[in-house]
């Protein structure tokens, strides 16, 4: 992705075969645009058979792993899953609210946007922002298959996150 004269690197990590995150190097996103592309290749990930169990919350974060590489800047960390027993809890953010959420849903809980995409994975990420003050909040949605197609991706500026299931949830998470 390219925004400046510096790309926005993406690498994702994975402990004992399940995706756990991705190390951004170079600069963070700066704009709804690049965060959707950044959403694209999560989601790209996401399609990969067993790398993602279930619907997984993502919150990003601006401090740097153990011994980082030249450049990086900070990680988008796998936070927890949305349903069952050891789903995220709101309040999960209060004490420190991201400056993006991302939810990734793998492809057994993907409904595709076409018949033929049957085993595409999908995504949400959120920008949350601050309307007392004008700042609006921002999203982007992404579906892709498991071959790199993006089947479908959508962003919006002034969102109103109850209007869409996983802008809800990502809401609620950051807000309680």
């Amino acid at each position: 992705m390219r925004g400046s004269n510096e790309y926005v690197g993406v690498s994702p990590f994975q402990a004992a075969g399940i995706l756990r995150g991705f190390v951004i190097s170079g600069r963070w996103p700066v704009s709804t645009k690049e965060w959707a592309q950044l959403l694209a290749l999560a989601v790209r990930v996401a399609t990969l058979p067993g790398i993602l169990r279930t619907s997984t919350v993502f919150g990003v974060r601006e401090e740097l792993p153990d011994d980082p590489e030249p450049g990086t800047v900070g990680l988008v960390i796998a936070e927890g899953p949305v349903l069952g027993e050891s789903a995220i809890t709101p309040g999960r953010f209060e004490s420190h609210q991201p400056p993006a959420i991302l939810m990734l849903h793998p492809p057994s809980e993907t409904t595709p946007s076409l018949p033929e995409c049957i085993g595409a994975a999908s995504g949400c990420v959120l920008l949350p922002g601050l309307p007392d003050l004008g700042l609006e909040h921002r999203a982007a949605w992404v579906e892709a298959e498991a071959d790199g197609t993006v089947t479908s991706m959508v962003s919006r500026i002034g969102i109103d996150p109850i209007s869409d299931p996983d802008t809800a949830v990502l809401a609620m998470l950051l807000t309680s």
